[in-house]
């Protein structure tokens, strides 16, 4: 249980500092921290990363950072997708699932570590605004990628929505974090939705530890998100999820039984 809340805490820290990543901890602290069923631990995953990105919008001087807009078109992007990410995942063994999810680990990870910020995308007008038709279906597909992963694999898809803002919008860090935020809440919640059906075999304390302190950190983290080098913080977290996708892979392709 204890496991639970410090991952729980390291999960709100990412997200209310990066509006990314730290779901990507939640479904291995889950199986391997906790013990759950892969079938069960993205549900739950799901349920900490909406709860935390809440938190992270909290504070008034992040909720008036999203472009609504923008978020509105990724989310609505992403919850059909979800949907058909949940179905694929019930098609696969749990092994070969959790190997993937450490594939995905990698590839974060690397993002993470060269990440950097853009304020000239492709999709800015010369007077700030966005240029719609030009970016309506980068942001669409972009957003139904996040949607399949989401329903996946359990993560809210922040580490791809945050450079997908900044890269093809042109939205500012601050603006690219708060967006991202929504759009992970509302693809987790789709997500959550596409995984009703496990619902039965949720461990509600274990939730509610999990959530409680990513939600309470989420929403300190991201009042001291402005005062703080994402970068180190960013680069530091891409070390600690490049070490847990190395677990994750071993012990899937070691010990398999302990899936469940």
């Amino acid at each position: 249980m204890l496991l639970a809340v410090v991952f729980g805490a390291v999960i709100g820290l990412a997200l209310g500092l990066l509006g990314a990543g730290g779901s990507i901890l939640a479904v291995p602290a889950l199986v391997y921290g906790v013990g759950q069923p892969l079938q069960t631990a993205i549900p739950t995953s799901l349920a900490v990363v909406a709860l935390s990105s809440l938190g992270a919008l909290f504070p008034r001087e992040r909720r008036t950072s999203v472009r609504w807009p923008v978020a509105l078109v990724f989310g609505a992007a992403g919850i059909p997708a979800a949907f058909g990410g949940a179905a694929l995942g019930r098609l696969f063994p749990q092994r070969w699932l959790l190997l993937a999810f450490a594939a995905l680990m990698v590839v974060v990870a690397v993002r993470m570590l060269h990440g950097g910020e853009n304020h000239t995308g492709a999709c800015r007008t010369q007077q700030g605004g966005i240029n719609w038709r030009t970016c309506l279906p980068k942001s669409v597909l972009a957003g139904a990628t996040v949607g399949v992963l989401t329903g996946l694999f359990g993560v809210g898809g922040g580490f791809i929505i945050v450079p997908a803002l900044s890269l093809l919008l042109g939205l500012g860090a601050q603006q690219a974090v708060a967006t991202s935020l929504v759009v992970v809440l509302i693809n987790s919640v789709s997500g959550l939705v596409a995984h009703a059906g496990a619902a039965d075999s949720l461990d509600y304390r274990v939730l509610l530890l999990f959530a409680g302190a990513a939600l309470v950190v989420s929403v300190v983290a991201a009042r001291w998100s402005t005062k703080l080098d994402s970068s180190t913080v960013r680069r530091w977290f891409a070390f600690v999820v490049l070490a847990v996708a190395v677990f994750v892979a071993a012990a899937a392709l070691i010990n398999p039984s302990a899936l469940g």
